[in-house]
């Protein structure tokens, strides 16, 4: 198995009617495979929200499970931000990808409903983002952010940015008025961001927030969290929907049997921060459009 890591219409209307260097170098050398890919190869990408090697580490066991599901050879085909995973699907350059709530919904109306989602970890029922702050930084609550430094992750990114962003507009916060906001890229950099004294305070997602914590990788005597948001719908795996149908049966059925009972299902589930996969399907997206709408990130 080749298992390579490279590193708007209304949604619901359509339903009625040296490390970066090194990514973009291997994204390079295999963009020419991912154009040219045939019916024996699984082309999968994902929306790069932690760093490549955590990717990489992430995908790779993955990787292998799915080619031994369905058969095929999988070409992992990275890329260098959000818009970029949502326009690989889209113009038919990758079979499958990792999305957020938001990118999904994008590809959705950027695809004109030519993406479906399939399957999603059980904790994507109720995510959730959180917002964190330095300890010593005075903020314990909205009310103490405004003028403050403030870390979104992607700009396209759902739990680090879209449903914080519109936590934010409905406590009466703009961020563009009221905050000084700047963009991360990913859900770990907003974290070191804080942490490191970058920014006053941040939002990311939590299920990142707990892996970094659970890794000591963040120091929570330094850095804390003040807000924790009601949960949404978010991550997905989402497939062009002309994509042979047997295929999506095998990639579904596969996501479905990984079980923490087995050596391969525990590996993969802990790495993907997943208890189970469960089905999914469009509609659960609703809020996320609604808040991308009332942000103003879509029209």
């Amino acid at each position: 198995m080749d298992f390579y890591l490279k590193k708007p219409t209304s949604l619901f209307s359509l339903l009625s009617g040296g490390m970066l260097l090194g990514l973009l170098l291997l994204s390079s050398v295999f963009a020419t495979q991912a154009l040219a890919a045939d019916s024996d190869t699984l082309r999968v990408t994902a929306i790069p929200d932690e760093s490549p090697t955590e990717l990489q580490r992430k995908f790779e066991p993955l990787g292998e499970y799915l080619s031994e599901a369905t058969g095929k050879e999988v070409s992992f085909v990275p890329v260098t931000d959000y818009s970029a995973a949502v326009e690989a699907l889209v113009n038919d350059k990758v079979d499958l990808a990792w999305f957020g709530g938001f990118t999904f919904v994008q590809a959705y109306v950027r695809s004109e409903g030519a993406v479906e989602p399939i399957i999603q970890r059980a904790e994507d029922e109720d995510f959730k983002s959180v917002f964190i702050t330095g300890v010593d930084s005075g903020i314990e609550s909205f009310s103490d952010l405004e003028d403050k430094t403030f870390a979104f992750g992607s700009p396209s990114s759902t739990s680090g940015h879209l449903m914080p962003r519109s936590f934010l507009l409905n406590e009466g916060i703009d961020p563009d008025k009221h905050l000084r906001v700047s963009f991360s890229g990913a859900h770990d950099a907003t974290a070191f961001a804080v942490a490191g004294g970058k920014v006053d305070a941040g939002a990311l997602n939590a299920s990142v927030w707990n892996k970094l914590v659970d890794s000591k990788k963040i120091d929570t005597s330094k850095v804390n969290v003040f807000y924790t948001t009601p949960g949404y719908y978010d991550y997905n795996w989402t497939v062009r929907a002309d994509i042979d149908p047997a295929v999506k049966k095998a990639v579904s059925d596969a996501f479905l049997a990984l079980s923490p009972e087995d050596e391969t299902g525990k590996t993969i589930l802990e790495l993907q921060r997943a208890s189970a996969f469960i089905p999914t399907k469009v509609e659960n997206y609703s809020d996320i459009e609604t808040a991308a709408k009332s942000a103003g990130l879509i029209k």
